[in-house]
């Protein structure tokens, strides 16, 4: 048999199309060695003018108001710090170190060219005593646990640990109205149950319980206007803890007794 010739036709390779490669840009080593040089000089400059700078403190100015604080004391909390240097010196730890001190309130340091420190301070201002030797602050803030030294004339507050910006709060409150009336809160109490009794300059203490306080104050105040101030100098206390009216303690020597008043004197 004859075999059939097959014709195979070669395939012709595509011819490869040569790629054109960019070329690099030229280095101009010359110019790049001159910014190198430039930023190493920059740099330097910069760190030597630091050095030359941050020479140690060699000067304290202090101001303000002292009458608790000396500034010996002030100047013994910048000690550790007097050496780092007028520009490394960390401003922040030096504020906080001088606000530790007992009786600083705040305290403000501000660098003064070429090696100096201003330091101002301002005290904290004794609003009431807490328990026994505690101080709060304006803000009902404890500042002082245990003063050496109590002021007679502050308002004496008791409560439970942590309550002393609720007791101060309503302290300021209530006295602030009573200033109204001519007369002032010298005593504030909140006990364990939670019960308030307040104490008035002119000897009288005031139950308010420990529910429905605002409204017991309020009516408090409309039977002090009423009929409360003729009876000055009687009174040993008034108990507001009832619903409508409240009850009058007399003092031993004013010939008269306990009297509940909630049906004869209804002050809400």
């Amino acid at each position: 048999m004859r075999r059939k010739r097959i014709n195979r036709r070669k395939t012709a390779k595509p011819a490869r199309k040569s790629v054109r490669r960019p070329a690099l840009p030229k280095i101009n080593w010359g110019l790049l060695a001159n910014v190198c040089l430039l930023a190493v000089f920059c740099g330097l400059s910069y760190f030597g003018t630091l050095w030359l700078m941050d020479r140690p403190i060699n000067s304290v100015r202090i101001e303000g108001r002292f009458e608790r604080v000396t500034a010996v004391q002030v100047e013994a909390a910048l000690t550790p710090y007097l050496d780092d240097g007028f520009l490394s010196l960390n401003i922040g730890e030096v504020q906080r170190a001088v606000a530790r001190l007992p009786w600083v309130e705040r305290a403000s340091i501000r660098r003064s060219w070429p090696a100096a420190l201003n330091v101002t301070v301002t005290e904290q201002r004794a609003a009431a005593r807490w328990g026994d030797n505690g101080l709060l602050n304006v803000y009902g803030e404890l500042f002082v646990r245990e003063a050496k030294h109590v002021p007679p004339e502050l308002p004496g507050l008791n409560g439970p640990d942590g309550a002393q910006i609720q007791v101060a709060k309503r302290y300021f409150d209530l006295d602030a109205r009573l200033q109204q009336r001519g007369l002032k809160a010298v005593a504030l109490s909140l006990d364990a149950r939670g019960s308030w009794e307040l104490g008035l300059s002119n000897g009288v203490r005031v139950r308010l319980g420990a529910v429905d306080v605002d409204a017991r104050a309020d009516r408090f105040f409309v039977a002090l206007d009423r009929i409360l101030e003729s009876l000055n100098g009687r009174v040993d206390y008034i108990d507001m803890r009832y619903t409508n009216g409240f009850a009058i303690g007399w003092k031993a020597n004013s010939g008269a007794r306990v009297a509940r008043l909630g049906e004869a004197v209804n002050a809400g």
